[in-house]
């Protein structure tokens, strides 16, 4: 699976390593990427997730049921 989340889309981001001479060479910087498991209250059962910490935080809010609409997901084949 790629290194991405599954409901906000977060993925790693170019760019450089800046040394003292100012050197500079490529470096991948990761999101923070978690496997959570949540709970479907619609359905009554645990869904494994790949969630960036940011989306971890926003799905407390917001709620599983609404954020994977927005994001495109059916939670029936998870």
């Amino acid at each position: 699976m790629s290194r991405k989340c599954q409901l906000t889309g977060k993925k790693a981001n170019n760019g450089f390593a800046v040394s003292h001479s100012h050197h500079r060479t490529h470096k991948l910087q990761d999101a923070n990427l978690q496997w959570k498991r949540v709970w479907w209250p619609q359905e009554k059962r645990w869904v494994r997730l790949h969630l960036s910490t940011k989306a971890i935080k926003t799905l407390q809010n917001k709620g599983l049921e609404i954020m994977a609409k927005e994001a495109g997901i059916n939670l029936y084949k998870l």
